[in-house]
């Protein structure tokens, strides 16, 4: 599985982005779920989950992008975006696209154990 994120760049606080994530070998396989997740890592801080997406179109966000951010996918679940609005300076940082396959009938979600990770693109919000 291959993950490779776009779309980043430099924006004013109050802005628009939309990153996306090309997913390539994410394949159906039996007995398993996707789940596809994005993060972020600020400067100087560790990564941690903003938002995640399951094949069936579940969401779960942080609560600190929830109501701005938006996590969505097309059909098959070949390539992940996320719609940044209202965007803040604290929105700043490195974000990376996540992949996992979990069992049937486990929930994706921020605290997933996510197995495959891209490169990262970054976002800096200026004030």
């Amino acid at each position: 599985v291959q993950l490779v994120e776009s779309g980043g760049g430099s924006v004013q606080a109050g802005g628009s982005m939309r990153l996306s994530c090309a997913a390539s070998g994410y394949e159906f396989r039996a007995y398993s779920s996707r789940c596809m997740g994005w993060f972020r890592a600020a400067p100087g801080q560790e990564r941690v989950g903003i938002a995640a997406l399951s094949y069936d179109g579940r969401t779960v966000y942080a609560d600190s992008v929830k109501g701005r951010f938006t996590i969505s996918k097309d059909n098959a679940m070949t390539t992940l975006y996320l719609q940044m609005s209202s965007l803040k300076p604290e929105d700043t940082g490195m974000y990376y696209c996540a992949a996992a396959y979990l069992r049937v009938g486990r929930s994706c979600h921020l605290g997933t154990d996510f197995t495959y990770w891209g490169q990262g693109t970054q976002v800096t919000v200026s004030s």
